[in-house]
């Protein structure tokens, strides 16, 4: 029983006529950028999301470029964020020529911990910039307090929350700024790379659109050096179709995560913490285990793929190197020297699940 980290096979197959129709339609239309579709997807993001505005990018990587730039936030600048998580967050505090300043994670959550997060702040503090790591929200509530009286920025980075909520409100809601990624194996997929920006905020909102389309208001007008950074009209056609059907993707998520958990039960493993408080959508289903090799290597051999998100965190990272003597971030270190990801996607069988916790069992 071969079974992949994630099957977008099962899944294209389903939506299979509606998506061919859908590319169709837009190469009858001719219209590739900047078209019907992606305006149509703003909206009905922005809706789902409940906020008042959301703006197509190329990339996952981009919405979090634009978002600090779109802020303000620019060299001397620090931004407060964790290293347990992709290199992407931290790359785009560097783009705008800000410093990340890595802080420590709370230990079942793998997200920034507030109380360590207030412990960093100093005079150059401008943003906090926290990850909602595997499908988990963080602690935005404290965050949002925290940021308040402090008079920070808080951008979310959302790329693998879509779905994810805390009492009603989903996660790209709460900060100046949410930044998503439509990457093909997260839990709102494309076929190729997209990203988007959610805000409240009007102002950043039109600087959002300014800075997307090569610092262009009007065709042939530029006011500020910006980027091309827009959402493809096909990638945002398979978007609104997918986009139908998150809720039911993420409903499967929980369900497999939690018959992972019942599967798992008494083996010397921590399974997903979810906090009570926000709608886990389990991007990934993360465990902490000792012998992680041992285990990786017993499920390799049973054709069952795994991964580990992260070996190296970011303050270990050869990029930021001059940042490792000022760090010690035990928690995130732990945490990567024992996390490991199991298989999950929608389509993931009870069977299947079963089938996996045996060969982990079998293993320790």
């Amino acid at each position: 029983m071969n079974i992949p980290m994630v099957d977008l096979k099962q899944q294209y197959q389903a939506l299979k006529q509606n998506i061919e129709q859908a590319l169709e339609d837009v190469l009858e239309s001719t219209h590739f950028i900047l078209g019907p579709n992606v305006q149509a997807f703003e909206k009905e993001a922005a809706a789902y999301l409940g906020v008042k505005h959301a703006v197509g990018c190329a990339s996952g990587t981009d919405a979090l470029h634009l978002a600090l730039r779109a802020a303000g936030v620019r060299e001397g600048d620090e931004v407060i964020t964790p290293a347990f998580t992709f290199i992407a967050t931290a790359e785009a505090i560097s783009y705008v020529g800000a410093k990340p300043v890595f802080v420590d994670i709370d230990p079942r959550t793998f997200n920034l911990d507030p109380a360590l997060v207030e412990a960093a702040i100093t005079p150059s503090t401008r943003a906090v910039l926290p990850v909602h790591l595997f499908g988990q929200p963080a602690d935005i509530f404290a965050l949002q307090q925290l940021c308040a009286r402090h008079d920070l920025l808080l951008i979310e980075d959302c790329a693998q929350s879509f779905g994810a909520g805390v009492e009603g409100r989903m996660t790209g809601s709460f900060g100046l700024a949410g930044c998503f990624s439509f990457f093909p194996s997260k839990n709102l997929g494309c076929y190729g790379d997209g990203g988007l920006v959610t805000t409240n905020d009007d102002v950043l909102a039109q600087e959002l659109l300014v800075l997307r389309n090569h610092g262009s208001r009007q065709r042939y007008h530029h006011s500020v050096i910006g980027y091309n950074s827009r959402l493809d009209e096909m990638q945002a056609a398979i978007l609104r179709i997918k986009l139908k059907h998150i809720d039911e993707y993420n409903r499967l998520r929980r369900r497999n995560a939690h018959l992972y958990n019942e599967g798992l039960k008494g083996l010397p493993v921590a399974t997903p913490f979810e906090d009570g408080k926000g709608v886990h959508v389990f991007h990934q289903y993360t465990l902490l285990v000792e012998g992680r090799e041992r285990v990786q290597q017993a499920l390799s051999d049973a054709g069952i793929a795994s991964a580990v998100y992260y070996p190296i965190p970011l303050h270990r990272q050869e990029v930021y190197q001059e940042l490792l003597a000022a760090t010690s971030l035990p928690v995130t270190e732990q945490a990567a020297g024992r996390v490991l990801s199991l298989p999950m996607f929608p389509e993931l069988t009870p069977e299947q699940i079963n089938h996996i916790c045996q060969v982990i069992a079998g293993a320790l």
